[in-house]
């Protein structure tokens, strides 16, 4: 609870949560799940102001059985100075 509660507190930090969200990506975690652990931890009322969209959109956006659009994604995703985007595949995978 402890390492939860504290963890919470770290993602309301910008460059923090930047940094978890990046991390998580690259470690092949879903966008959508690791944007509603740092939304909630920033309160989904007050990200929804941040963001200009009503919180129970912001809601429906990050529940799991929901398919959020790539402008809703880059929406949430620009506070944190990120977007969607697609990049090249090493040359193993191609």
């Amino acid at each position: 609870a402890d390492w939860n509660e504290g963890l919470a507190k770290d993602l309301r930090n910008k460059e923090f949560a930047r940094a978890f969200i990046l991390a998580a990506i690259e470690d092949g975690l879903n966008v959508q799940e690791i944007l509603a652990k740092v939304i909630r931890a920033y309160g989904v009322k007050e990200f929804a102001k941040k963001v200009n969209l009503p919180s129970s959109n912001l809601s429906r956006a990050i529940n799991p059985d929901s398919n959020p659009t790539y402008e809703t994604l880059n929406k949430l995703l620009k506070p944190f100075g990120l977007q969607v985007g697609i990049k090249p595949l090493g040359k193993s995978a191609a």
